[in-house]
């Protein structure tokens, strides 16, 4: 028998526990360790920041469905890894500290033969003085952050009906953020809850950003076919801000949020601020704070993770100019190197560098961008390395399956304002996600396979995906024709 251990129970540690039980027999187990008790379907928060959609509409409980599925579910915090076991563990084992209501605090070792890392980030709203939901800013990152978002801005709304002409700021809260399409897509729900309130002449709507230009997306932007033709994504971008009235700051790192003004230094070593009513700023991620110890007690946790707390894998990490940056750079197996029996994916995983140009300004303070790896990424890595995984332990004389992101696609739903009959949504696809100015030298994608559209089918796709991925993710009947 052989026992499977997951931290983290998002899109990634969710899809790879789904897929290695319905691959392996009962005789092994899988145990799925997750400091929450509920699932969430992450991409709809900004629905839930609106006002549109509940939390209850977004989350379910991952016990019932666990235990449906015959896969242990321990509600507790990784803590630590021992990777070759301990004094008195001969087998590898997690370290965990339960979270679960009358067990909080208490700890226990879980041995494996072979783990996945996807706990995902840390939101690390300490990075920025005064960013956060508990000091000056608001977030969607998580659905009680977007609960919360949804009320203040319905109680702004009420003050711009009486007449109040309110500012509203929304993007990124630091220069090193990586998930600029949640704010993005939270700023244009935003600009169409004003309009259908009737209040959006008393708004002013500004996007503040790390990005070097909009449409960069930590992407390195992308050339796209729009219509017939070949447009630049921050023509794309530039277009839609136009087109809703929002104003914009780009190339800006967020040194301080205080409760009406965001202090923030730009690329070019200048400084500003920025007043407003209402601040949805998004954090930068880090690793979530894992510790690695060998069998003696001594910490290896630099040997187990980058600097950023984000799990090492058969990524070169060897450091390059950017003009040596090359797609083979990226992970195929998300293995770790040292101890292949840990593997470690979606935002878990550490990237061997960016997908946007590194840059920053005379101070010396980087502004760009970090790599995105959500979404549908971190689901196909989720079930390929659950794949290799059943693969080595019915020893299968196979190589490990691959999902590098320099040979993966992507499509992308980006929600513009949400309703069932004037929504709209952008569409968009990418292939590869990593650029290769090799295979592509003239844009560095297959531009057959990266476009961009926007329209109400947008919105119905999205509104459709939402639940056929919730869905899926409940592992109801052939759950598995849901694609990742």
């Amino acid at each position: 028998m052989a026992k499977l251990v997951i931290l983290g129970a998002g899109i990634a540690g969710h899809t790879a526990a789904l897929h290695a039980r319905r691959k392996l027999g009962r005789e092994h187990e899988i145990i799925v360790i997750a400091p929450n008790s509920k699932w969430n379907w992450i991409p709809s928060n900004i629905w839930v920041g609106v006002g549109w959609m509940k939390p209850e509409q977004v989350t379910f409980e991952l016990a019932p469905v666990y235990k449906k599925q015959h896969i242990t579910f321990k509600q507790a915090r990784a803590v630590s890894i021992h990777p070759q076991g301990d004094s008195s563990h001969a087998q590898p084992f997690v370290s965990i500290e339960y979270t679960l209501p009358g067990k909080a605090g208490q700890t226990e070792q879980v041995a494996y033969d072979y783990l996945i890392n996807a706990t995902g980030p840390k939101l690390n709203f300490a990075a920025t003085e005064g960013l956060g939901p508990e000091k000056n800013s608001l977030s969607v990152c998580t659905y009680g952050h977007a609960e919360q978002t949804a009320g203040i801005l319905k109680e702004h709304i009420e003050r711009m009906k009486k007449g109040e002409h309110l500012k509203f700021v929304v993007g990124t809260g630091h220069g090193m953020c990586t998930c600029q399409g949640a704010a993005f897509e939270y700023i244009f729900n935003l600009e169409f809850e004003l309009q259908k309130a009737g209040v959006r002449d008393k708004a002013t709507i500004t996007w503040l950003s790390n990005e070097v230009e909009l449409g960069d997306f930590g992407i390195g932007g992308m050339l796209l076919k729009r219509g017939g033709y070949i447009t630049h994504s921050r023509i794309f971008a530039e277009s839609l801000f136009t087109e809703r009235g929002l104003d914009w700051i780009t190339q800006a790192h967020v040194t301080k949020v205080e409760k009406n003004r965001t202090h923030y230094e730009l690329l070019n070593g200048e400084t500003g601020t920025i007043e407003h009513d209402f601040a949805m700023l998004l954090p930068p991620f880090s690793g979530v704070g894992l510790k690695a110890f060998d069998k003696e007690g001594t910490d290896i946790t630099s040997d187990l993770f980058a600097a950023n707390g984000f799990m090492k894998v058969d990524a070169d990490y060897t450091p390059k100019p950017y003009d040596q940056w090359k797609p083979s750079d990226w992970p195929k197996t998300y293995q770790n190197p040292l101890y292949k029996n840990i593997f470690a994916v979606g935002i878990a995983f550490a990237p061997p560098h960016g997908i946007s140009k590194p840059m920053k300004n005379p101070n010396g303070t980087p502004i760009n961008p970090t790599p995105p790896r959500t979404g549908m990424p971190s689901g196909v890595m989720g079930r390929i390395v659950a794949y290799s995984i059943v693969d080595l332990i019915k020893s299968r004389n196979k190589p490990l399956r691959e999902a590098s992101m320099a040979n993966m696609g992507a499509a992308c739903i980006a929600s513009a304002g949400a309703g069932l009959f004037n929504g709209s949504g952008v569409s968009m696809t990418m292939y590869p996600i990593i650029p290769d100015f090799d295979k592509y030298p003239e844009t560095g994608r297959d531009i057959k396979y990266t476009t961009g559209e926007i329209g109400l089918a947008g919105h119905w796709i999205k509104h459709a995906l939402h639940y056929a991925f919730i869905y899926k993710a409940k592992a109801l009947p052939l759950w598995m024709a849901v694609p990742e």
